[in-house]
């Protein structure tokens, strides 16, 4: 394939597969556990606040997650939740942790395809131990040159990545479902980026597209990235 990018960096979660939507029912079952003690509404702004607060300390994440979760938990009840509640919180997270993997529609054989003509490399966010299990259990490993497991995904990460796997983030292309995590930092970097909306989106990964941006472009699905790649190219 003859193109000016060479490499191709691709987000784990709701882009290779399904993530959120274990959160967000996860999500539910802690709105239920606490019915009684503060309404749907008041109870996922108080979490979403813990989340908020909490990510430079424990990161992104199952972890960071049910940790959040207890913690609101007790903020809502004065420290009166029973320990059943916490319990359930617990096994829920490591129910998420234990969860099987399920690609999106069209990745496999999009990421084979592509596989022999570029550099490929994961760069995605998250625990270690879980976001190495799910790329194992993926069965998509040996199709990337490289894996980033990132604390958070910044201009200067991307650049060291793309450096790292090719000749820097000017023959690079990040696609990904996260405006702000996946997209804008990436064309911040020098490379293009390519925005794959997933459906569900969690409230502290939202962000406006990038204005003027000429490495910008939105796909609806994965399997449209080798056309995109060959208009480009």
């Amino acid at each position: 394939m003859h193109t000016s990018i060479t490499t191709l960096g691709f987000d784990a979660d709701d882009t290779l597969w399904h993530n959120e939507e274990l959160f967000q029912l996860t999500q539910q079952r802690f709105a239920e556990l606490l019915a009684d003690h503060a309404p749907k509404a008041h109870l996922e702004a108080t979490l979403l606040e813990a989340e908020r607060r909490n990510l430079g300390q424990y990161g992104f994440g199952v972890k960071g997650f049910v940790l959040s979760m207890i913690e609101t938990a007790l903020e809502v009840t004065e420290e009166k939740v029973p320990g059943k509640v916490i319990s359930e919180l617990i096994s829920a997270g490591q129910d998420m942790l234990n969860h099987p993997i399920k690609l999106l529609p069209g990745v496999e054989d999009t990421i084979r395809d592509l596989a022999p003509d570029f550099k490929m490399v994961v760069i995605t966010k998250g625990d270690l131990l879980d976001q190495e299990r799910k790329l194992a259990q993926s069965g998509l490993g040996e199709f990337f040159d490289g894996v980033e497991i990132v604390s958070n995904k910044t201009k200067e990460i991307y650049q060291s990545a793309f450096a790292r796997y090719g000749t820097g983030p000017k023959a690079a292309l990040m696609v990904g479902n996260s405006m702000k995590s996946d997209v804008i930092p990436a064309i911040e970097a020098g490379a293009w980026g390519v925005h794959v909306p997933y459906g569900l989106e969690w409230a502290l990964e939202a962000a406006a597209p990038p204005s003027k941006a000429s490495r910008f472009r939105t796909i609806q699905a994965l399997n449209a990235l080798p056309s995109l790649l060959s208009a480009l190219g």
